[in-house]
């Protein structure tokens, strides 16, 4: 096609009403989609991120590239999300409640605001998770350890100012006790450094235990009922501690995108959320799937914002 006739083709759609969105589609839809993970791999992020691009790649018609920009807890990658290309081929993952822990503790260069979210996605709920042959057999075993020595039990988390330095502190201050947590750089670090006996436990994840199969021990799950497929293990809330936790996770974009490519990166998560296969092995691992699109995430978002906030005052993490 010549350019005179491109242009009298492009006028004649714009004067329809919808040469825009053919035009915004059209480097968005023959590109692949980038899907960058904040933390390592091994961890949540990356086994869904693994388990969504095939469905993903089914349902877009598209390649998909899972990507890795690790760093301060997912800090580094977030603060460089509206750096990247704006045409509906970017998504980053996002983990929450660390996008909102981390800037009101400082400047870790972003805010919460920055990160333009399509879709949430899945919780992954807390636990306690102690190497197999622990002397810690029971969550009674290990808050007595801490009531003895105040500050030798050390527990390892993903990052620092994320849900598992929240739900860490959160429990020290219900269980009455003192534990020093260690930050590492996801979830997957995390777990290799309680079975390395690096630390005495961590607090990580359900998805993560049932990962690690007979490696590990989990003292307790911050859910309200039993894990079908751990039947013994109590929630926190059995033991007299009442907490249920977890980190929800979801994709955003840079600011830039716009609302079209948003709303066409949000369908396509619901898309992959609706294949049964999928659903069937996020399940077995352990993962709880949401439903959060586009035009529902702000709500959802700003309840989050408010109940972070709360509970990171009460148990002294911000002022």
């Amino acid at each position: 096609m010549t350019d005179r006739r491109f242009a009298e083709s492009r006028r004649w759609l714009t004067s329809l009403g919808f040469a825009a969105g053919l035009m915004a589609a059209a480097p968005a839809l023959s590109q692949p989609l980038n899907y960058v993970i904040p933390f390592p791999a091994g961890g949540e992020s990356d086994v869904t991120a693994r388990l969504q691009e095939p469905v993903l790649r089914a349902v877009s018609g598209r390649d998909v590239v899972v990507q890795y920009k690790v760093g301060a807890g997912g800090a580094t990658a977030w603060a460089s999300l509206n750096k990247l290309p704006a045409d509906g081929s970017t998504v980053m993952g996002t983990n929450l409640p660390h996008v909102f822990l981390q800037p009101m503790q400082k400047d870790v260069g972003y805010k919460t605001e920055d990160l333009v979210h399509v879709y949430v996605f899945q919780l992954t709920p807390d636990a306690i998770v102690v190497p197999a042959d622990s002397p810690f057999k029971t969550l009674q075993d290990l808050i007595d350890a801490a009531k003895k020595s105040p500050g030798a039990i050390t527990m390892s988390g993903s990052g620092t100012n994320s849900g598992p330095h929240l739900s860490t502190t959160t429990f020290n201050k219900l269980a009455g006790i003192k534990t020093t947590y260690i930050p590492f750089s996801g979830t997957a670090t995390s777990v290799a450094a309680m079975l390395g006996k690096q630390v005495n436990a961590a607090m990580t994840f359900t998805t993560a235990a049932i990962q690690q199969g007979d490696k590990v021990r989990m003292l307790a799950v911050a859910l309200e009922k039993r894990l079908p497929s751990h039947p013994d293990v109590p929630t926190f809330r059995e033991l007299g501690i009442d907490m249920m936790s977890g980190v929800f996770r979801g994709v955003a974009v840079p600011k830039a995108t716009p609302e079209v490519e948003r709303k066409r990166l949000s369908d396509l998560f619901d898309k992959v959320n609706a294949d049964p296969g999928y659903r069937k092995k996020m399940a077995d691992a352990g993962f709880v799937i949401l439903d959060i699109p586009y035009e529902k995430v702000g709500a959802f978002l700003d309840a989050k914002r408010k109940e972070y906030e709360a509970a990171a005052r009460e148990v002294g993490m911000i002022k």
